[in-house]
């Protein structure tokens, strides 16, 4: 099978492009720089230079596909406004050009790797795809953009696109390059001294197992449903406490308080964004009907953060 791949020079995207060359099939990555995405193209991939703004572009790269997987996208918390028109663009108005190409070009099977995050805060609650967000309120700017993107893809499936949606949890593993990967790092080495947002709920999975969840979509979800592809639900405390046992190093003995994270977001305005998306905030979901329907079977918390950051 011969499949279009956005995103492909990214964390997690790289890994599902790489999981699909392992196994055989073609990879054509869409990508904005080749350069950054040379050891894909000596993987194996066809690299295609592009970028979500240009259709036409889409459009060429994906003509000779059988199936596409749109994962590219800004993922970012925290933005300034005259940042918002760019990640419009290319997280929903991308998804819209990629979506429409596929549909147009005819394409078998596609796949739309969303997120958990476009249920929105779920308020201590575990959702499953029944959930839909409100709609109303939005921790962050990224959110809405994911919702939107989400939403989008719904509607290319009403429309005849043979499209599922993936909704993967905070990913991380090896090759993390995000702020939370990084608070990770420093705990696996005994190096960080305050915990921020000890409260904040997410689902972790591991990166490896987000790929195969994707893979798995791709061969055997239902055309038009949803998937969560989950691992294991935990506090930000929690993680980072299970980072700091597999490696052997201490727990951060400081925590810093809320109240002067929110003072200082009433003084730097691209803090309001951070704290309104973590303070407090939950994105949890359960991923049984994945497990049931695609045989997904992600590895527990302790073994997946173990088989990163353990001891050496």
């Amino acid at each position: 099978m011969r499949v279009f791949v956005t995103g492909a020079s990214g964390f997690v995207m790289g890994h599902v492009a790489r999981a699909l060359l392992r196994r055989g099939d073609e990879v054509v990555a869409y990508v904005r720089s080749p350069e950054r995405a040379r050891s894909l193209g000596e993987a194996g991939a066809t690299l295609a230079r592009g970028d979500l703004s240009d259709g036409s572009a889409v459009r060429a790269a994906m003509a000779g596909c059988d199936a596409a997987v749109h994962g590219a996208g800004v993922y970012e918390v925290g933005i300034a406004e005259d940042a918002r028109s760019a990640m419009y663009e290319a997280n929903v108005v991308g998804t819209e050009r990629v979506l429409g190409a596929a549909l147009e070009a005819g394409l078998r099977r596609v796949v739309h790797v969303s997120t958990i995050a476009a249920f929105g805060n779920t308020r201590g609650r575990v959702v499953d795809e029944s959930y839909r967000h409100p709609g109303a309120e939005f921790t962050s700017y990224y959110e809405e953009t994911k919702f939107r993107a989400h939403e989008t893809a719904l509607k290319y499936a009403a429309h005849g696109l043979p499209v599922v949606i993936v909704q993967p949890g905070q990913v991380y593993g090896p090759g993390d390059h995000s702020g939370l990967g990084a608070q990770m790092r420093q705990a696996a080495r005994g190096k960080l001294p305050v915990m921020v947002f000890p409260d904040l709920g997410l689902n972790f999975v591991h990166v490896d197992d987000a790929a195969q969840g994707v893979l798995l979509a791709l061969d055997k979800g239902r055309v038009g449903e949803c998937y969560v592809l989950g691992g294991q639900m935990a506090t930000l405390r929690g993680l980072i406490d299970t980072v700091a046992r597999v490696s052997g190093q201490p727990r951060p003995r400081l925590t810093l308080p809320m109240g002067i994270l929110r003072f200082a977001s009433r003084i730097r305005p691209e803090l309001r964004e951070i704290v309104s998306s973590a303070d407090g905030v939950t994105f949890w979901a359960k991923d049984d009907k994945a497990r049931r329907e695609l045989g997904y079977s992600p590895r527990p918390l302790a073994q997946g953060i173990a088989e990163t950051y353990g001891r050496r």
